[in-house]
């Protein structure tokens, strides 16, 4: 039957897809492009001509791309060696090779940000810019990292796993920005997390599942029905997944007790902290400031320090929080959102208008960007 390409499947193939080509000898950015150049064709072929096995399609599709990219003089040599490793067509198994892409990825070649932001692009499907406001980087520098990354990989074999830091490190990125709402990833990055949790006696794998899972569990209401974004005070609590709370608690309680604390289980902390409430003035905020206090002590983050800056502001008046917002770059997104809220509970709507309008023209989430107008506008209007 014809119709349209389901894209979701297409970008949930990929990495599977990238990982048997690198298997197979392509080196990474090859096989990068081939997979790319598969999927265009899958646009293009699929709507007339529907293929039975489409995994199966693709990998045959990007290992012929790959071949015909390397007949070249200079690597006729290794073309033909690779040509006799071609193997019969036939099914493809139903393996889910993500998992080991992302730690391949990893490669110890690579420095840790280099193989995050190789492994956000190539298997995350996140565009350059996404990565560079990840990382508050400018575009040009991460395209630079990105391109040295290709260039590291393109001259070994993909065939030492990398650390789990590093690859814990993505799936957290990965997860933000699905849950963004600008990609859709969250839920590939829950999936993956539990592979390497289940598959990996880390605290902190636990300890970013747990995470996930906490905040995942509010997506039922963190939009209206227009698509606006509901801000967590104003959440329906009612609608949060009350499964995956229970289950994220218990899984961040057992890494814990194990008494070797990470950024991911300090961040889960304040996260359960938040879903222990059953409204939004019961939350609390003493509590939350002092697993901040933690973070900023593994982490130094700045946007730690904004997000504790929020916290003093709720636990200890708005004054405080403005102290504390004293001590964190102005540069740093969201910073003038903060500050506008701040502003307005310190009662001085005036200067949070000026505020919210300014941050939301900094914002790069149009959910984000179109909340901060609304409240700029609500200001204005009194």
């Amino acid at each position: 039957m014809s119709g349209p390409v389901d894209e979701a499947l297409l970008r949930s193939l990929a990495p599977s897809v990238l990982a048997i080509l690198v298997r197979r000898g392509a080196d990474f950015a090859a096989a990068e492009d081939a997979v790319q150049d598969a999927l265009v064709e899958a646009v293009r072929a699929w709507p007339a001509d529907p293929p039975r096995d489409a995994k199966a399609w693709l990998v045959t599709v990007a290992w012929r791309r790959f071949l015909d990219a390397t007949r070249s003089e200079s690597a006729r040599r290794r073309r033909e060696e690779t040509v006799d490793h071609e193997p019969e067509p036939g099914p493809t198994p139903d393996v889910d090779d993500t998992m080991q892409l992302y730690f391949l990825c990893a490669h110890p070649a690579l420095t840790p940000s280099s193989a995050v932001a190789l492994t956000l692009r190539a298997v995350g499907g996140l565009t350059t810019r996404q990565i560079a406001e990840a990382y508050l980087v400018p575009e040009a520098t991460m395209t630079q990292r990105i391109s040295r990354a290709k260039r590291t990989v393109a001259e070994v074999r993909l065939d030492q796993p990398g650390d789990v830091a590093t690859v814990l490190r993505v799936l957290y990125l990965v997860f933000n920005e699905g849950y963004s709402g600008d990609v859709d990833l969250a839920a590939e990055a829950v999936r993956i997390t539990r592979q390497v949790a289940a598959a990996i006696d880390h605290p902190e794998a636990s300890g970013l599942l747990a995470l996930m899972l906490l905040h995942h569990a509010r997506c039922p209401a963190r939009t209206a029905a227009d698509g606006s974004l509901v801000p967590l005070a104003e959440q329906d609590r009612g609608r949060w997944d009350t499964e995956s709370i229970a289950e994220g608690v218990e899984i961040l309680q057992t890494a814990l007790a194990r008494d070797r604390l990470g950024e991911f289980q300090a961040q889960a902390a304040i996260a359960a902290l938040h879903a222990d409430a059953q409204r939004a003035d019961e939350t609390d905020w003493v509590q939350i400031v002092e697993w901040y206090d933690e973070l900023v002590r593994l982490t130094g983050s700045p946007v730690v320090r904004l997000n504790r800056a929020v916290a003093v502001g709720e636990s200890d008046g708005p004054r405080a929080g403005l102290a504390a917002l004293a001590e964190v770059d102005p540069s740093l997104p969201r910073h003038a959102a903060v500050a506008a809220y701040l502003h307005e509970r310190d009662g001085d709507p005036v200067r949070a208008a000026g505020l919210y309008a300014e941050a939301a023209q900094r914002a790069t989430n149009l959910a984000e960007r179109d909340h901060l107008m609304r409240q700029a506008a609500r200001l204005n209007a009194r």
